[in-house]
């Protein structure tokens, strides 16, 4: 083979095995279009949502997408899912929320992606002191009626885990017929329970974990709750959901939120810093990320960025880069 036809030949292979390598990359990013550059988020006003929202926000950012978060109450988000209005939701905690989740599963107009936190509950709880007094479960509320003036303290209008409270006063349920749900918000909620603390009062409220309120607090779970919040002192797994085919249509990022798993050490660490040491909500999950570098592994395994480049390399630059300034 004369030279000029051998330069010819290794010229062909070398085009052959540079298309080959750049192929899949670019097969990636043509499998996500346009719209999968910004990703919208929903949040209830929630404290761990606020957490993990901005958890992924970093995350997000560092590979090169736009996350752009709504503040919706619950009913809400799920709407906004069904009509695509809203791509991924971090807060369905379950088994709170089935009654209001299970219409949309069934339809198809929502998918369950990935359970992203376990090892949570979610019910009612009294201070301490009131448990010290003989209130131990939800059959022990009303014969203390006067005491709790007949009132149970929920979080947010429309919320599913206020929904359950109503469900439970409406049924009559351990004689609790003539009660009240007062509704405000997670914030509301709490200022009222840090209020009845300082003085002593007796208040029965809607209480989770994680959430710092469980350190703030000296608090006692009731039992006796399963019909209206499940086993297990409301034993709770959150999923994460998203509108239908999400997964599919923006195929990395559908991979980014099947791995996107949470821990209640990494929560409580962010929501203590933003609400005892008044740090902002995007700081503490930057700092949270720096100490817990571990979980960035799993969760970025064959995730790319936007543009195709290695996501774990990506999100240590970024986390780097922002330690250093």
């Amino acid at each position: 083979m004369k030279r000029n036809e051998r330069h010819w030949a290794r010229s062909i292979v070398s085009a052959i095995l540079f298309v080959a390598a750049v192929l899949p990359t670019l097969a990636t990013r043509a499998a996500e279009p346009g719209s999968c550059t910004e990703v919208r988020m929903a949040d209830p006003g929630w404290t761990d949502i606020d957490a993990t929202n901005a958890v992924t926000g970093v995350l997000l950012k560092a590979l090169g997408y736009r996350q752009s978060v709504a503040n919706l109450s619950v009913p809400i988000t799920y709407e906004g899912l069904k009509k695509g209005q809203v791509d991924v939701f971090l807060g369905n905690w379950m088994p709170a929320q089935a009654p209001l989740v299970r219409p949309f599963i069934a339809e198809r107009s929502i998918d369950v992606l990935h359970a992203n936190l376990t090892g949570a509950k979610f019910t009612l709880a009294v201070p301490d002191y009131v448990a010290a007094a003989g209130v131990h479960s939800f059959a022990d509320l009303a014969k203390h009626g006067e005491q709790f003036g007949d009132k149970i303290y929920g979080i947010e209008p429309g919320a599913p885990a206020n929904q359950n409270i109503t469900k439970m006063i409406g049924d009559k349920a351990f004689e609790l017929g003539r009660w009240s749900l007062v509704a405000s918000s997670e914030t509301a909620m709490l200022t009222q329970v840090e209020r009845a603390v300082r003085d002593k009062k007796w208040i029965v409220f809607l209480a989770w974990e994680p959430h710092v309120m469980n350190t703030k607090f000296h608090l006692a779970y009731l039992s006796g709750g399963d019909a209206y919040f499940g086993p297990d002192y409301g034993g709770a797994t959150v999923n994460t959901v998203t509108r239908a085919g999400f997964a599919g249509q923006c195929a990395n990022l559908g991979k980014l939120f099947r791995q996107l798993t949470f821990n209640v050490e990494l929560e409580n660490q962010i929501i203590a810093d933003v609400l005892l040491n008044k740090v902002n909500v995007n700081t503490a999950a930057l700092d949270a990320l720096k100490a817990h570098t571990n979980l960035l592994g799993p969760w970025l395994d064959g995730v790319t960025t936007a543009t195709g480049a290695d996501g774990l390399q990506a999100v240590k630059a970024a986390l780097g880069e922002s330690k250093q300034k």
